[in-house]
C-alpha cells in the first residue's frame, strides 16, 4: 500500500508520452531492495502505473531530480526522497497483511481478498476521509469554508477519492455535536439536505439538535419534514407530539 509511487515510478499517463520522453525510462534496473533483482522492466513499469494511478501522482513524487514533467534528469536510483523510502515500507507492510495477518481471518474468501494500494489511498498521495477533509476546513476557516470544499469534491466524486454517500457527513455532524460544536453541525446537515432531499434521516437529527438546543419552533418544522418522508416514525411523533403540547 505504497505511501507513494515506488522506485521507477512512472507518471500515470507515462504510456502516452511521446517516445523520446519513454525511452528515458532505464532499460535497467538499479537499486530494488523490495522487486526481485531480474523483474522485467515491463513489468516494473506496470508496478508503478499501478501505484501512479493509485495515488494520482507522478514519478518525481517518489524519485528525485528532473522537471517534474519529464523524464530528463531524474535518478531512479536514489533514495533521496522519503517517499520513496516510505513506499518500500507500505510495500513489505502490505505484504505482511495479506500472507500473514490477513491469511489468519476465520471463514476467508478463496480466492482471497488481497489489500493493495488503492484500498486505502483512493487517489491521494495520503489516505484521508471526508471527515478529516471537512472537519480540518472547519477548524481552520469555518463550516461555510467546509461547504465550499464539499461542493468541490463532490464535483469529482466519480473519481472515487471519497465516500460522498450520505452517512458520511451524517456522521461528521455527530462528531460535531460530541464536541459541542453544533452550530457547524446544523450547517453541515443542511447542505447534506439539498444533496438528499428524501432523507428522513437528515430531518430526524436536525430536529433533534434544534430541540436540545431550545429552539422549538425549528425542531417543530423537521419533526414534520421526518413524518412527510417517514409517517410512522415513533420517534418523530412523540417529539412532535411533546413539542406542540407545550403551546
Amino acid at each position: 500500500m505504497p505511501h507513494a509511487g515506488v522506485m521507477l515510478a512512472i507518471v500515470w499517463i507515462g504510456l502516452a508520452l511521446a517516445p523520446a520522453a519513454h525511452a528515458q525510462i532505464p532499460q535497467t534496473s538499479e537499486n530494488l531492495q523490495y522487486f526481485p533483482k531480474d523483474i522485467s522492466r515491463d513489468a516494473l513499469i506496470q508496478r508503478m502505473r499501478e501505484f501512479s494511478f493509485a495515488l494520482n501522482v507522478r514519478c518525481q513524487y517518489c524519485h528525485s531530480g528532473g522537471d517534474g514533467v519529464s523524464f530528463e534528469g531524474v535518478v531512479f536510483a536514489s533514495d533521496e526522497k522519503i517517499a520513496k523510502r516510505k513506499a518500500r515500507f507500505m510495500l513489505r507492510m502490505t505484504d505482511t497483511l495479506n500472507t500473514t495477518l490477513l491469511a489468519e481471518v476465520p471463514g476467508r474468501r478463496d480466492p482471497p481478498v488481497r489489500m493493495d494500494c488503492v484500498h486505502c489511498h483512493h487517489g491521494s498521495p495520503v489516505p484521508r476521509t471526508l471527515s478529516a477533509e471537512l472537519t480540518e476546513v472547519i477548524a481552520a476557516k469555518g463550516p461555510q469554508a467546509a461547504v465550499e470544499r464539499y461542493r468541490e469534491l463532490r464535483g469529482a466524486m466519480a473519481s472515487g477519492r471519497f465516500d460522498m454517500a450520505e452517512w458520511s457527513v451524517n456522521e461528521i455532524a455527530r462528531e460535531l455535536i460530541e464536541k459541542g460544536n453544533t452550530d457547524a453541525a446544523i450547517v453541515m446537515l443542511e447542505m447534506n439536505a439539498e444533496y438528499y432531499p428524501a432523507s428522513s434521516a437528515i430531518d430526524f437529527q436536525l430536529a433533534e439538535l434544534h430541540r436540545k438546543r431550545g429552539e422549538r419552533e425549528k425542531a417543530i418544522a423537521r419533526y414534520r419534514l421526518v413524518l412527510q418522508k417517514e409517517p410512522k416514525n415513533p420517534r418523530a411523533l412523540q417529539a412532535l407530539k411533546d413539542l406542540e403540547a407545550k403551546q
